[in-house]
């Protein structure tokens, strides 16, 4: 599984994409399935930034769009287990994607340790997680299986 924005889908939440072109040069070593959980979950693009806080997704504007989150997340971990998939490269810092760290909550470009909500249901169900930044671990996964 790989996050679609990082294959350059315009699908974050300001209706870009974030293309990595190292990611996109292991293409032809192995099989990518893209995702996006938001998308997945029935939130439009573009759409209000969201954080979470107090295990809560809320946008910008103070609504709460967790059960979307749940819900897309549920959608990847379901298209996983039908494709057999083993690991996720996912967007870091996302409230759906993130591995590692999250923004804090406070839509203040604060991040602390955490994990987004695709990111922790793929982890709880024994899925490996990275995030884009690794991208010496996608190397590894690709040569060592």
């Amino acid at each position: 599984m790989v996050s679609a924005c990082l294959l350059g889908i315009a699908c974050r939440y300001d209706g870009s994409g974030a293309q990595s072109r190292e990611i996109l040069s292991f293409m032809g070593s192995c099989f990518f399935i893209p995702v996006c959980p938001e998308i997945m979950g029935g939130l439009p693009t573009p759409r209000d930034p969201a954080e979470i806080y107090g295990g809560r997704v809320k946008t910008i504007r103070g609504i709460d769009v967790t059960d979307n989150y749940e819900r897309g997340a549920l959608q990847v971990l379901n298209l996983s287990l039908l494709y057999g998939c083993r690991r996720a490269l996912l967007k870091e810092r996302s409230p759906s994607c993130g591995a590692g760290m999250i923004y804090d909550g406070s839509f203040s470009g604060r991040l602390v340790p955490g994990e987004g909500i695709t990111a922790g249901l793929l982890r709880r169900n024994g899925m490996k997680v990275i995030g884009e930044s690794s991208v010496k671990e996608l190397h590894r996964w690709i040569l060592g299986g």
